[in-house]
């Protein structure tokens, strides 16, 4: 696998997934440093899933995820582009559907879901601006959007540890801990190339999300981004009868602008 870029190829990246899926949970777990738990407990309380909803996990691989949204009663669909991990994930979890789908084209219905997440898989997509759009049509009105992304820490110090923690002690660890180092090398390149918080915000913005924030989690080494399709429609009475009448636009509800959003500590507040 070559080194990982921002133009990736899907058939490359599934396949490199399908060689990784019978110990990937295993070595996520090892590489976090039981951080994984952690972050997982942090996106399901801010999807803040209910009984009844109908909740879309992309890239869900073998539904780790989507098990832990799906306990409050909600119907998860655990969608991901990697037949491997679907297979794996069927095994381990059979109450869960699981739906081999494309996240720049996916084949569910407009306004299908109360709720979409993705966790660390809108990087490993070839076009996330595209995702983002898609994920905006199968909402309902209304309906959030909660992405939890590799990310940029904040701190110089932070950042320094966290590119020498990448360098050169995760190729040990990968080594010992997975059947395929090389798809492990691709996945760091790929959170190296990813862009920070600020601007994945703004890709959020753009595909119509609104009350766009972000939280950092470990010193932001990961961060929790969340959106809102806006609820109705608005439209707009010309105010001089000469006046042409102006199409309808999407209320804009409040857009926090999250810049300067401060770090939040790694474990959710209970």
């Amino acid at each position: 696998m070559a080194k990982a870029d921002l133009t990736k190829q899907p058939k490359e990246v599934a396949e490199m997934f399908d060689g990784v899926a019978k110990h990937y949970d295993r070595t996520n777990d090892v590489l976090s440093m039981g951080n994984s738990f952690i972050w997982r407990i942090a996106t399901t309380r801010a999807v803040a899933p209910v009984a009844g909803e109908r909740i879309l996990d992309i890239a869900a691989g073998t539904g780790t995820s989507s098990v832990a949204l799906a306990k409050s009663g909600a119907d998860v669909v655990a969608a991901d582009f990697s037949a491997g991990m679907i297979e794996v994930g069927r095994q381990k979890h059979p109450s869960i559907t699981f739906v081999e789908a494309d996240a720049t084209d996916l084949p569910f219905a407009d306004g299908e879901f109360d709720a979409v997440t993705a966790s660390f898989g809108l990087r490993n997509v070839e076009d996330p601006k595209k995702a983002l759009a898609e994920m905006y049509r199968v909402l309902k009105p209304g309906g959030r959007l909660v992405i939890c992304e590799f990310s940029t820490p904040s701190r110089a110090i932070f950042r320094a540890g966290y590119g020498a923690y990448m360098r050169y002690l995760m190729p040990s660890i990968v080594g010992a801990a997975s059947s395929n180092p090389e798809a492990y090398t691709y996945l760091a390149d790929s959170i190296r190339d990813w862009p920070d918080q600020v601007t994945l915000s703004q890709w959020i913005r753009g595909a119509g999300f609104t009350r766009v924030a972000y939280r950092n989690l470990t010193a932001g080494v990961v961060a929790l981004h969340r959106g809102h399709k806006p609820a109705r429609v608005v439209t707009r009475r010309a105010t001089r009868k000469t006046a042409a009448p102006k199409k309808p636009v999407i209320e804009t509800v409040v857009d926090n602008d999250v810049a300067t959003n401060p770090d939040s500590p790694a474990a959710p507040k209970p």
